[in-house]
């Protein structure tokens, strides 16, 4: 039974490879024996992000593209190819928010900006599908694969301010649920499309509002944490165990699934 939790020699491409949560779950899959493609917009960053993924014993190659540019994704999936021949994994981790696609505590819905609102939703929605598009076919060409769509507690019931990330990750819910009936009903049930669903993670973007200089919890980290039935925000680890079961044959019969990894913050009725 082990053996179907085994991902050793399997090739991953994880997108927004350069971030936090999305670092994390590269050198947790490079540590299973995952060959990696890292994904990420800018050379300087990807480059280093591979040298020191095979500093520390990690194979990984860059991948240089924009997730919404097709021609960019189609280049790098030729060079993955190339390089491994085949595609097991996509993870589609890049993603983001702009304060004008938020409604601060002194703001109304009339004070939002439009084009950040756009660009908000394209990077977290069209920054998932444009990769599916470039690299789904390295999957259904062999009939087999795992993607694995990063959603949010915010795809849910409304939480506050948040609007475009919101409504994006919303999308991303019912793209991965569309997308795992039509992979496996058109292509064959070797492919599988399932999202991930986190809590509240600290990170460069939303300490400030988690966390006062001092360490402290401002007021909105506060809330999250009382209405958090473990009491505390995530460490990005604790994605990894969900994440290896969704990439493994363990994980075999599931699809269209959107599993949160929250601490019981979307158990809980605040009550």
């Amino acid at each position: 039974m082990t053996d179907l939790f085994s991902i050793k020699d399997r090739v991953a491409v994880v997108t927004g490879g350069s971030g936090v949560l999305a670092g994390t779950m590269i050198r947790y899959l490079g540590d299973q024996g995952v060959r990696i493609g890292l994904l990420d917009y800018k050379a300087e960053r990807c480059e280093a992000g591979v040298a020191e993924l095979n500093a520390a014993g990690i194979e990984a190659i860059p991948l240089v593209a924009d997730v919404l540019s097709r021609p960019e994704l189609e280049a790098a999936a030729q060079r993955l190819h190339d390089h491994y021949g085949r595609l097991d994994i996509l993870i589609n981790a890049a993603g983001g928010n702009r304060p004008g696609a938020t409604i601060g505590p002194d703001q109304t819905l009339f004070d939002l900006s439009a084009e950040d609102f756009r660009a908000v939703y394209a990077l977290n929605l069209e920054g998932s599908l444009l990769p599916t598009l470039a690299f789904g076919r390295l999957m259904t060409d062999r009939g087999r694969g795992s993607i694995v769509n990063i959603s949010s507690m915010a795809s849910g019931p409304a939480i506050t301010r948040v609007l475009g990330y919101s409504v994006a990750k919303a999308g991303i819910d019912q793209f991965t649920r569309w997308l795992a009936v039509e992979l496996a009903t058109k292509f064959g049930e070797g492919l599988r499309v399932n999202a991930i669903a986190p809590g509240f993670f600290v990170g460069n973007q939303n300490r400030r509002l988690l966390l006062n200089e001092d360490g402290s919890l401002t007021d909105r980290g506060a809330t999250i944490i009382r209405n958090t039935p473990l009491g505390r925000f995530g460490e990005a680890e604790e994605l990894c165990g969900v994440l290896h079961l969704l990439c493994s044959d363990a994980g075999r019969f599931m699809t269209g699934t959107v599993i949160p990894v929250d601490g019981g913050f979307s158990a809980f009725s605040g009550v």
